[in-house]
């Protein structure tokens, strides 16, 4: 285990520092938790490891729990990242949008859009050079690598999710049913990761809420028997991955039905003045040919 880059308690040093983590936003440190939103609207919290990760095959497990009032309505979830940029806040579950990296997002609201056929929580893992956008329409379908459903909100026992990168592949597991063994969610390969990036983890809620706490983070470094790959420099290259899901072109949602409304009353409004019109041209027609008529009469 790397102590540099986990999260144990007791968390706190001197005051409310937490040595070799940062946090901002909502984040909240106790003595039994790290909250990163509690349970209120409108929340982002922020939890970043300070040391940069050399290690090239490493597990990182995180104890987490998410509870909160909501019985059929909650979110938005959280997200666990290894990216190039920390302490960077925004709209992907408290973290920027176009990051460089990997996330790993336990999304616990559905937006009900699209075409995707699981229901939530749900577990997916992306990776992101820079150049993708985090669908947030479409919970993130369209960039996702792989996906699992996960029932991991608001259980009276210990929830703990694992991620895996060993060889290029990448492995995420839960133990969320009470039966302390890993069973796997996602596996995928050919995933290229650089040395040096940050291990964080956000939260957020919106108009749902939920508690989002970690209890603890272990990073553990894998000893592999020799392997040619190992003596590539892995610092400069970009985050990539050889497969994807089958990517969807992003549809717009159809339109409020009142537009199509505005559009009937425009073309029953034209329909309106063009028999009036007509009505109009056939009354002074008629007055015309009747005035004719007198003229012939005298």
């Amino acid at each position: 285990m790397k102590r540099e880059h986990s999260l144990i308690k007791p968390y706190q040093g001197s005051g409310m520092t937490i040595p070799y983590w940062d946090f901002m936003g909502s984040t909240m440190v106790t003595n039994n938790y790290v909250r990163l939103t509690p349970d209120s609207q409108s929340k982002q919290g922020i939890l970043w490891n300070s040391v940069p990760c050399s290690v090239r095959n490493w597990e990182l497990q995180v104890h987490f729990k998410v509870h909160g009032k909501g019985k059929d309505l909650y979110g938005d979830g959280f997200a666990i990242w290894y990216a190039k940029d920390r302490m960077n806040p925004g709209l992907v579950f408290g973290n920027a949008d176009y990051f460089q990296g990997l996330a790993v997002i336990l999304d616990t609201y559905s937006n009900h859009n699209g075409p995707h056929n699981h229901q939530h929580p749900y577990i997916s893992a992306m990776i992101n050079n820079g150049s993708l956008h985090y669908d947030h329409d479409r919970d993130g379908t369209h960039t996702q690598l792989a996906g699992c459903e996960a029932k991991f909100r608001n259980l009276e026992h210990d929830t703990h999710i694992s991620i895996r990168y060993e060889k290029d592949v990448l492995t995420v597991s839960t133990d969320i049913e009470n039966k302390a063994a890993w069973k796997e969610c996602l596996s995928v390969q050919g995933v290229r990761l650089p040395t040096g990036y940050f291990f964080g983890m956000t939260a957020a809620t919106g108009d749902l809420s939920d508690n989002h706490d970690v209890m603890s983070v272990r990073l553990y470094e894998l000893d592999l028997p020799d392997d040619p790959k190992e003596e590539e420099d892995r610092s400069q290259i970009s985050p990539s991955a050889a497969f994807f899901e089958p990517p969807r072109d992003h549809v717009e949602d159809p339109k409020p039905s009142s537009l199509s409304g505005i559009k009937i009353f425009v073309l029953m409004l034209f329909g309106t003045l063009a028999v009036i019109a007509c009505v109009v041209i056939g009354i002074m027609f008629y007055q015309k040919h009747q005035e004719n008529s007198r003229k012939r009469f005298y």
